[in-house]
């Protein structure tokens, strides 16, 4: 895997604000078939980092790459090769389940049964319930709520899943199912995969490659083990220490 070319990639990006950087700079490189999860407390850039590679918000200085050219979210082709999950689902409450997978695809001129085998296959790999997907937000569990979030920017097939902290507010129960069928998927779909979390056991059950980061920058990136038996410095040390009452899963993902 680590041979591949990088599909999406940061280069020296550095984010500032009105009192100097936010973040960076950060190079950070993510191939194909690869899961990698940022962590880090409060405040230390993960979402920033993520909006940088969504092209959400663009870098100071430094650059964000796509397939080695830089990326230009202006446009269309290029934003639908990224499927963006935030936390809660993000769902429009107007809409039925099957109507917030389907409002892109509807846009964009896909014919009913075109988009309705689409959503059969979603739902499949997300194990929604297909009698739930005339129901609203509402009327929705957390965790259906998710997996709806997630249904909904795997729709066009994106080469790069970004996921902003997706089991945050869910139940242990809910997260623990929904953890299980994250990785499953993953390894299914094989693409190119960015999860953001402060967990350190779900960054380990879900990800090839850990990177943690402190203050807007990279302090260590590997596996659980680099972090825990190589820690790079005191706070890496101390971060894993923090969490070892959490139950640290063995192996990374399939």
């Amino acid at each position: 895997m680590t041979t591949r070319a990088p599909l999406v990639e940061l280069r020296a990006a550095t984010k500032l604000h009105g009192r100097g950087a936010e973040i960076g700079p950060v190079s950070l490189a993510i191939r194909p078939g690869e899961t990698v999860a940022l962590i880090g407390p409060s405040g230390a850039g993960k979402s920033t980092v993520l909006k940088l590679l969504l092209g959400l918000t663009a870098p100071d200085a430094g650059a964000v790459l796509l397939d080695g050219a830089p990326l230009d979210a202006r446009d269309p082709s290029v934003r639908r090769r990224f499927g963006y999950v935030v936390q809660g689902g993000g769902l429009f409450p107007h809409l039925s389940a099957a109507g917030n997978v389907a409002l892109v695809p509807r846009y964009l001129g896909w014919t009913a049964e075109r988009l309705q085998a689409r959503i059969d296959a979603l739902a499949a790999l997300a194990r929604f319930p297909a009698e739930a997907l005339a129901r609203f937000p509402s009327e929705l569990s957390s965790g259906q709520a998710q997996r709806i979030g997630l249904m909904r920017a795997l729709v066009l097939d994106p080469d790069v899943l970004l996921l902003d902290e997706p089991l945050g507010a869910l139940d242990p129960v809910t997260r623990a199912e929904l953890q299980v069928d994250l990785r499953t998927a993953f390894a299914d779909l094989a693409k190119a995969v960015v999860v953001v979390t402060h967990d350190l056991a779900e960054a380990a059950f879900l990800a090839h490659r850990l990177v943690l980061l402190r203050d807007g920058r990279v302090v260590q990136e590997g596996t659980l083990d680099d972090l825990a038996l190589r820690p790079a410095d005191a706070f890496v040390a101390r971060f894993v220490h923090a969490q070892r009452t959490l139950s640290l899963p063995q192996g990374g993902p399939p």
